[in-house]
């Protein structure tokens, strides 16, 4: 991932270092349990251990010099294992494993932990949400529908259901963690013909995984979860980031992202103040569903295996992880920072001269007992008479004579509180969250 989207705590999980040394972990794990089967000499597994060698940039480079004669990054890392280790003990390295068994289990590993570090992003991200969501319970603003003016809701109401969404990102996420830590030793096509099942058993016991059935290679559905647990999470940020985009356009102006002291918004225009938390967002998100497709792509491999999926997600896995994690913590920044201007929501919901009340006169009328199409139609005209001329929805209802609800019907048809006395429901429904 480039330096402006990633993140030290993704960075470390990806990185090479980090890589070889799970691989070397595996080996080690994998020496010591051959020995407990008795295939391998006690001794020689414990020196194995004792002479590992320490898995830096130094190393690394080792691996990358030997990768120049082997083309074969897994062989490369052998070579040098065994070389560090010395002989007789190094030669059991790698015995009756194949290069996958390794790499498969590293990477099942390293997004196990990933998918930690975004819940707990995520989880941050909720705790934010909530707190806003209960902050403006009964800030009353305008709902819009297709971009238009609909009915009064209240922005608490509207950040809560995007809380519970997240929530559902959440446990989407939790499910392909548990998707993806898995472990597979099982030899060249999965018939553990080199390798006793009880050896990966413990050695999965060892890593914290789950031993699975697979050919040479895990199976990639549990990697496509993963990256569509990504992308769904992906599409929730933009979700919210184009909700907020619209609400600080300046012909709306209801939220504004925070400015810090010295920030411009723009190199030509000192007056501009843009959305661009929210717009950065909004475009990471379709390269996470773009990298979905990739991740789809992978799943129907050759036989037991061919490598076309793997070059593919060295790029889509490590890049989705700081993509997804890098947008979610920008989105808590934004959010945490978010400028909510009340009195221009409460101007804009009265920007119509009250046809927003429009369904409660309709009801009112029809409970009266005029026919339903006949009191729309007489509403329709009163509303769009309203607008045209900006007089009040309500002074041109009661002087239309078609219109024969009292005026305390018209009173409780206009009442704001009662509009939204049961709006809370979704925020009610954010005490079931756990944190």
């Amino acid at each position: 991932m480039i330096p402006r989207y990633s993140s030290p705590q993704v960075d470390a999980l990806f990185s090479e270092e980090a890589k070889m040394a799970r691989w070397l972990e595996i080996e080690l794990a994998v020496t010591e349990e051959l020995a407990a089967e008795g295939v391998v000499d006690a001794a020689h597994a414990a020196a194995c251990r004792a002479s590992a060698p320490v898995v830096d940039a130094a190393f690394v480079g080792r691996v990358e010099e030997r990768e120049s004669v082997t083309n074969h990054d897994v062989a490369a890392f052998v070579d040098v294992v065994q070389a560090a280790v010395g002989a007789p003990a190094g030669a059991w390295i790698h015995y009756g494993l194949t290069s996958t068994d390794v790499v498969d289990t590293g990477l099942c590993w390293a997004l196990r932990d990933a998918a930690d570090l975004i819940v707990s992003a995520q989880t941050e991200l909720l705790r934010a949400l909530v707190a806003l969501a209960r902050q403006h319970a009964g800030t009353a603003m305008i709902g819009r529908t297709h971009g238009i003016h609909a009915e009064p809701t209240t922005f608490g109401a509207k950040i809560a259901l995007w809380a519970l969404q997240v929530d559902r990102d959440r446990s989407r996420m939790r499910a392909a963690r548990q998707a993806v830590a898995v472990c597979k030793l099982s030899g060249a096509v999965g018939t553990y013909s080199n390798i006793p099942p009880a050896v990966e058993t413990r050695v999965a016991a060892r890593l914290g995984l789950v031993p699975v059935p697979a050919t040479q290679v895990i199976a990639r559905d549990r990697h496509a979860e993963y990256l569509w647990a990504c992308a769904s999470a992906g599409t929730t940020l933009e979700m919210i980031a184009v909700e907020l985009r619209h609400l600080q356009r300046t012909e709306v102006g209801e939220v504004r992202e925070g400015f810090a002291k010295g920030q411009k918004g723009s190199s030509a225009m000192p007056h501009k103040r843009n959305p661009i938390s929210a717009e950065t967002i909004s475009g990471l998100s379709r390269v996470l569903r773009g990298n979905l497709q990739v991740g789809l792509q992978d799943v129907p491999l050759w036989h037991e295996r061919d490598i076309s999926h793997s070059s593919a997600e060295r790029i889509v896995l490590p890049d989705s992880t700081s993509l997804v994690y890098y947008m979610t913590r920008r989105m808590t920044s934004l959010l945490s920072n978010l400028e909510v201007d009340t009195d221009r929501m409460l101007a804009n919901l009265d920007m119509l001269h009250g046809v927003v009340y429009s369904q409660s006169v309709l009801l009112a009328m029809v409970s009266a007992g005029m026919l339903r199409d006949d009191a729309y139609r007489v509403v329709q005209e009163c509303a769009a008479r309203a607008i045209q001329q900006g007089t009040p929805f309500r002074d041109v209802l009661t002087g239309d004579p078609r219109v024969t609800v009292s005026g305390a019907e018209l009173d409780a048809a206009f009442d704001l509180a009662r509009v939204l006395k049961d709006a809370d429901r979704g925020i009610a429904a954010l005490d079931s969250l756990e944190f």
